[in-house]
């Protein structure tokens, strides 16, 4: 399609607006500092209690917060660890700094989570972590998943970059495992001012760590060495470091520090956005509601639902459309020529050809392959939507739905319609109740 989008694609996940600015503008004129402040606290402080979990530590980014936590996992050479294709590349990028093994678990039809079926079959006494994501906002099966971990002392990381909002049977995602990573991209559930981190964990020694590597410190293996006599000058009151530089030995080295520290701008963003949350969830929902209808009415196409008691948090949505090659094709083009933007996500990892030189290739994850190639569509979905794009949303996903439909009739050789009468498709106020 030519020029702008009728309904675009989401370059913001969120909204912002006179409460943030005002917090910005208030913090500027403050004259307190600018990074490592009060804001900083008040925000971690305030997304523990949210996620359930005793530390929340803000990172610059949510690639950030998984490099670190690959960092946490201790591995070793020969360490196998278990992830999903079906995600961004920064969940599982970390692992080709290390010499492990990596093991792409196939995902699940309805939820394009990973696979706990297949799952029990890649663990083995070499694996050590399981790298997945929520997908959409969709949280995985962590019940199932935390328990095979559990049996063999394998951590779990989830990512939650889409998880926002979402619960998992009365908990929050970033709770279910061992870590949680979250991301405040300008794309997200919520921003912190376009970008930023959060992992959440309950360990006191990964605190530490963490807390160290993000100021610019080693995260190293340190002992009391005062028994080692040393010809240390004195530490003045005004010099940055404290007695310890003296009396502490390093037995070693697990990572050289980093500045990774979110600045208090992005905090009190962050603070004010966790406030929003419920709200722009709740109109994803309603959105989510509106295409779900339509969708309904097309026996080629589908949509998941979760089961009682997994909330979605509809970061994306997605469908499904089935039938001869080029139906899907059909749907797209049906879609942008009808100023609907469309955006396909995930490419199926293992197929990337940094993984490919790794041994991987076509037919590991054959559920992934099919529907990422022949069948998933994206759609866009977010709070920044007016009712109207969204009604025009819904009527041009019916009528791109019968452009789909239409090859499935020709590739039949007309051999019998199986359309139905189509029927007005209802308005956004008419169906937003359905979120609920």
């Amino acid at each position: 399609m030519h020029g702008a989008y009728k309904v675009p694609y989401a370059s913001r996940g969120s909204i912002l607006g006179a409460t943030e600015a005002t917090a910005l503008g208030q913090l500027l004129e403050s004259g307190e500092s600018l990074s490592m402040g009060t804001w900083r606290e008040r925000f971690e402080t305030r997304f523990s209690e949210y996620a359930g979990t005793r530390y929340a530590l803000s990172v610059t980014s949510g690639t950030v917060a998984l490099e670190l936590a690959v960092h946490l996992l201790d591995l070793a050479p020969g360490d196998e660890v278990v992830v999903t294709p079906q995600t961004f590349q920064a969940t599982v990028q970390p692992l080709l700094d290390r010499q492990v093994r990596v093991r792409f678990c196939d995902i699940d039809r309805e939820s394009l989570n990973m696979d706990p079926a297949v799952l029990k079959g890649l663990i083995n006494d070499r694996t050590r972590a399981i790298l997945l994501v929520h997908y959409g906002g969709w949280p995985a099966e962590m019940d199932e998943i935390v328990t095979m971990a559990r049996e063999r002392g394998i951590l779990v990381v989830e990512d939650c970059a889409h998880a926002l909002g979402a619960r998992y049977d009365g908990r929050r995602p970033g709770s279910l495992g061992d870590i949680g990573c979250f991301s405040f991209h300008s794309s997200k559930n919520i921003t912190t001012l376009g970008e930023g981190g959060m992992l959440t964990f309950d360990r006191d020694d990964w605190a530490e760590r963490i807390d160290r590597l993000r100021s610019n410190e080693v995260d190293g293996v340190f002992v009391d060495g005062s028994a080692s006599p040393l010809d240390a000058p004195e530490l003045l009151p005004w010099m940055k470091y404290s007695s310890s530089v003296y009396r502490d030995a390093c037995l070693g080295v697990r990572r050289s520090g980093t500045n990774a520290t979110l600045s208090e701008a992005a905090c009190v963003v962050g603070l004010h956005q966790l406030d929003r949350l419920e709200s722009l969830v709740e109109r994803r929902r309603a959105i989510a509601a509106r295409l779900n209808a339509v969708v309904d009415r097309h026996p080629h196409a589908r949509a998941g639902r979760p089961r009682p008691g997994v909330h979605h948090a509809q970061h994306l949505y997605t469908c499904f459309v089935s039938g001869p090659r080029g139906t899907r094709e059909a749907l797209v083009r049906g879609l942008d020529a009808r100023g609907v933007e469309v955006q396909l996500r995930y490419f199926p990892l293992h197929l990337l050809p940094e993984w490919r030189s790794r041994g991987h290739e076509p037919g590991e994850c054959p559920v992934a392959e099919e529907l990422w190639f022949t069948e998933h569509v994206n759609l866009p979905c977010h709070p920044g939507l007016s009712d109207e794009q969204v009604d025009h949303l819904a009527d041009a996903l019916d009528a791109a739905l019968e452009d789909a439909r239409a090859v499935i009739e020709n590739a039949e050789s007309r051999t019998g319609s199986r359309t139905e009468s189509r029927t007005t498709v209802p308005s956004m106020k008419e169906t937003s109740h359905a979120a609920h």
